[in-house]
C-alpha cells in the first residue's frame, strides 16, 4: 500500500496537474477575447489608439491610419509626438491637461492634420489608463470624423443667418408660429407695425399679437395664420384689412400667410407676411374718386351717374320707387366762354353746380355730364313733383347773376324731365328720353321745362336714329351720289358743263333714302360736316381721276351744311384737298342764304380763302329768308340760286316774276350769275330766260344721274 507521503505525492501532482489544465483553459480563453478584441480593433468604422505618455503611438487601427490619409500604421508608429497630428498646439495641452485632470474626456472637438496636408474635424472620446499607484501607462481613445457633419451644420447655419439677416432686412413684415398659433419669431418690421417687440411676443397667441379689421365696417377679421394651420393651405386676406396696433394705432395692410411644414409634410407652424399699404390704399382711393368725379365742380361724372341710375332702375324695378330725372343745360354758356374766357367759364359752372345742389335734398344725386350739361337724380319723386323742382332750379339758374371783371351777365337753364319706373327699359333709354325732352325746351325757346312726352319723343328718337345710320352709312360706304346739271339759258354761257352733287344714302335692307329724310337731322345733330367731308373727298376723287385722264373738268358744285362753314379744321382739309389749281376751279360750294347769314363773318372768310385758290360759290334758296341784299356785298359769291319756290309760278305769277326780275338785277349789279332752282316746264323755262337768269336747274332740263355715269354724259 501506497504510503502516506506517497499519498500526499499523488495529491500534489493532481492538483499541479488541474493547476495546469485550468491554466491552459485560461490562456486560451485570453487568446480567444484577444483575437476577438484585435478583431473589433481593426474592424471598427471609429479610429481607436493607443499613445505613450511621452507622446508616440504604440496602437492604431486601420480606421485611424486611414482617416489621417497614411499608408501604414508604422509610419504613425515613427512619428516623434502625436502632437504633430494637431493643427493647433493648444488644442492638444488642453486635451492632455483635461485627461491628467478628470481620467478622462467625453465628446472633445479637434483639428487633426492629415498626411497630406488637409484639415478634418474629430469627435474624440479618451481616457488615461493608470497603474495601482496613480501612475499613467498609457492614453486609449476613439476618434470620428465629423468634417462632414461640421461643413453640413456651418452651411446649415450660413443658412440661417442668411435668412435672418434677410428677415431681419426686408421691407415687409413677418411672423412665425408654432403648430399651436404661438408665436415664434418677429423681425423688425413686423416689431414696429404691431407695437410688440419679439421678446414680448414669443410664444403669445398670434391674435394677440395680429388684431385686424374690416377697414370701413371696423368688423374683426379671422386670422390668416391661423387659417392656414388649419386649411393647409396658403392664405391671403381681404382688400380692406386693418391692423391694429399694440399702440392703439391702425395700419391699412396686405398680408399672405402659408403653412410650414417638416420633410414629413407634417404642418409643424406657420407664416405672415404683411406690408404698410396705408399709402397706397389712399392713393387708391384718391384715384377712384377722381375716377367717379369731375374735377371742377367736385360732383360724380357721368360714368359714375350711370352706375347711380342702374341702381335706381333696379329699385324702382322692385317696386321702390318712382325717380325722376332732369337733364339740365345751360343756355348762353358759350357767350360767357367766348366774351370772358374759359377761367369765367369754369367759376360760372361752379357756381351753377352748387346753385343746384342747394335746390336739392341730401338723397338727391347731381352730376355732370358734359361741359355746361348736369343730370339730377331725384329719388322717390314723382313726375308732378319732379317738374316743380325743374321749375325752382330752373328760376334759380336764371335769377342768379354772375359778375367776371365788372360784368353782369346771366344764364338760362332748358331742363328735360323724366320719370324713372318700373316700365323703363334702361338708364340708357331713360338718358335719352331726358336729352329729347330736354332738346324739345330748346326748340320751343329755351330757357323752360319740359316733360318727356311719348309722341314727341317718337320723333325725336327716330332723328336721332338717323344720326347713327348716318355714321353707319359713311363707314360702310352706302351713299351714293348723284350729279344734275345747272344748264345756261344763253349761249354765250354753255363753255363748261355745270353740274350740282346730290347725296343719297342707301339703308342696311339696300333702300334708297333721299336726303330730305336724314340731311334735318343730321344738321339738328351736328353730323353734316361728316357727311360734307365724304361727299367733297369723292368729288375732287372724280376731278383727278379725269384729270390723270388729261380728260376736260366741268364744274361741279358741292352742297355745304352752315356747321361746316364755321368750322376751322374743316377748311385746313378743304384747302389740303383742293392743291391743284385745276381741281380748285373746278369747284363750286353752295351755301344756303340761311346758314351764309348766320354765320356771316366765318362764311365770308371760308369764301375768301378758297376764292384765292380758284374756288367758286353759289348762295342757295336766295330769297327764301331775308329780305334785304345788303349782306351780298360781304359775300363773295358767283351764282345766286333762286329759290325754287318763286320760280315754280314766274310764269303766270306777276309778284313772283317781279320778284325773280329784282334777283336778277341785283345779282347783274354785282357780278353774279344767277341760276333758278325747280324749273319743271318750258313756259317756266322761256319767262326765266326772258327776265334774264343765267342757267337754270331742274326736271324738266335734266335729272339727276349718277356720278360716275357721268362721264359719258361729257363725252
Amino acid at each position: 500500500l501506497p504510503g502516506r507521503a506517497d499519498i500526499e505525492l499523488m495529491s500534489d501532482a493532481a492538483r499541479l496537474a488541474g493547476i495546469a489544465i485550468e491554466r491552459r483553459r485560461a490562456e486560451e480563453a485570453l487568446r480567444r477575447s484577444e483575437a476577438k478584441f484585435r478583431g473589433l480593433f481593426e474592424s471598427v468604422i471609429e479610429g481607436v489608439y493607443q499613445s505613450s505618455p511621452d507622446g508616440r503611438l504604440v496602437s492604431v487601427n486601420p480606421a485611424f491610419v486611414k482617416m489621417l490619409a497614411y499608408t501604414s500604421s508604422v509610419e504613425l508608429y515613427a512619428l516623434p509626438s502625436v502632437a504633430m497630428l494637431y493643427c493647433d498646439g493648444a488644442d492638444r495641452e488642453n486635451f492632455l491637461r483635461e485627461l491628467e485632470r478628470d481620467g478622462e474626456v467625453r465628446n472633445a472637438e479637434l483639428r487633426l492634420r492629415r498626411r497630406d496636408g488637409q484639415t478634418i474635424v474629430v469627435l474624440a472620446n479618451a481616457r488615461a489608463v493608470r497603474d495601482s499607484e496613480g501612475r499613467t501607462l498609457v492614453y486609449e481613445g476613439m476618434v470620428t470624423d465629423i468634417t462632414a457633419r461640421k461643413r453640413a451644420e456651418q452651411e446649415v447655419f450660413r443658412e440661417k443667418e442668411r435668412a435672418q439677416v434677410t428677415l431681419q432686412s426686408i421691407g415687409d413684415a413677418v411672423i412665425t408660429a408654432d403648430a399651436a398659433g404661438r408665436v415664434d419669431y418677429m423681425n423688425p418690421v413686423a416689431e414696429r407695425l404691431t407695437g410688440w417687440s419679439a421678446a414680448e411676443a414669443q410664444g403669445c397667441s398670434i391674435e394677440a399679437v395680429l388684431r385686424l379689421v374690416v377697414d370701413i365696417s371696423r368688423e374683426p377679421l379671422p386670422n390668416p395664420l391661423l387659417k392656414a394651420l388649419s386649411s393647409g393651405a396658403s392664405v391671403a386676406q381681404a382688400d380692406q384689412c386693418v391692423l391694429l396696433d399694440r399702440r392703439g394705432g391702425e395700419t391699412a395692410i396686405q398680408e399672405t400667410a402659408a403653412p410650414i411644414r417638416d420633410r414629413t409634410g407634417e404642418i409643424v407652424g406657420a407664416v405672415v407676411v404683411f406690408h404698410d399699404v396705408t399709402r397706397e390704399r389712399r392713393l387708391r382711393r384718391a384715384l377712384a374718386h377722381q375716377a367717379a368725379h369731375d374735377p371742377l365742380t367736385g360732383l360724380i361724372n357721368r360714368r359714375e351717374f350711370d352706375s347711380r341710375l342702374e341702381l335706381a332702375l333696379r329699385a324702382a324695378r322692385e317696386l321702390r320707387g318712382p325717380h325722376a330725372l332732369l337733364y339740365i343745360d345751360l343756355d348762353q354758356f358759350k357767350l360767357v366762354n367766348d366774351t370772358c374766357g374759359h377761367a369765367a367759364g369754369d367759376r360760372l359752372i361752379r357756381e351753377i353746380a352748387q346753385l343746384i345742389q342747394s335746390r336739392l335734398r341730401s338723397e338727391d344725386v347731381i352730376a355732370r355730364l358734359g361741359g355746361d350739361e348736369f343730370g339730377v337724380l331725384l329719388l322717390h319723386c314723382s313726375l308732378q313733383r319732379a317738374g316743380v323742382v325743374a321749375e325752382t332750379v330752373r328760376q334759380s339758374v336764371r335769377d342768379h347773376r354772375f359778375v367776371w371783371e365788372g360784368t353782369a351777365l346771366s344764364v338760362g337753364a332748358s331742363i328735360g324731365v323724366v320719370e324713372l319706373n318700373a316700365a323703363t327699359e334702361s338708364a340708357a333709354a331713360l338718358l335719352s328720353a331726358a336729352d329729347v325732352a330736354c332738346y324739345s325746351a330748346k326748340d320751343h325757346g329755351r330757357n323752360r321745362v319740359e316733360l318727356y312726352e311719348e309722341a314727341r319723343g317718337q320723333d325725336r328718337h327716330r332723328e336721332m336714329r338717323w344720326v347713327a345710320q348716318i355714321t353707319r352709312a359713311i363707314e360702310q360706304a352706302r351713299f351714293d351720289l348723284f350729279a344734275q346739271p345747272v344748264v345756261p339759258l344763253r349761249s354765250a354761257d354753255s363753255s363748261q358743263p355745270f353740274f350740282e352733287l346730290t347725296c343719297r344714302m342707301r339703308d342696311e335692307e339696300g333702300r334708297v333714302v333721299l336726303p330730305v329724310e336724314f340731311i334735318p337731322a343730321a344738321e339738328r345733330y351736328g353730323v353734316m360736316p361728316m357727311v360734307d367731308r365724304w361727299v367733297l373727298q369723292r368729288a375732287v376723287a372724280w376731278l383727278n381721276k379725269r384729270s390723270a385722264a388729261a380728260q376736260s373738268l366741268p364744274l361741279i358744285a358741292v352742297n355745304l351744311s352752315g356747321t361746316s362753314l364755321s368750322d376751322p379744321p374743316f377748311l385746313a382739309h378743304v384747302l389740303d384737298l383742293v392743291g391743284a389749281p385745276g381741281i380748285a376751279s373746278a369747284l363750286c360750294f353752295e351755301v344756303t342764304e340761311t346758314a351764309a347769314v348766320a354765320n356771316l363773318e366765318s362764311a365770308a372768310w371760308f369764301m375768301t380763302q378758297l376764292k384765292e385758290r380758284g374756288c367758286r360759290f353759289a348762295l342757295d334758296d336766295f330769297g327764301s329768308g331775308l329780305s334785304s341784299f345788303r349782306y351780298l356785298k360781304k359775300l363773295p359769291v358767283d351764282y345766286l340760286k333762286i329759290d325754287g319756290e318763286f320760280v315754280a309760278r314766274v310764269a303766270d305769277d306777276a309778284v313772283d316774276r317781279g320778284l325773280v326780275k329784282a334777283i336778277v338785277q341785283v345779282a347783274h349789279t354785282l357780278g353774279i350769275q344767277t341760276v333758278a332752282e325747280k324749273v319743271e316746264t318750258a313756259a317756266v323755262r322761256d319767262a326765266l330766260a326772258t327776265l334774264g337768269v343765267d342757267h337754270a336747274q331742274g326736271f324738266h332740263v335734266g335729272r339727276p344721274t349718277p356720278l360716275e355715269g357721268l362721264a359719258e354724259r361729257l363725252v
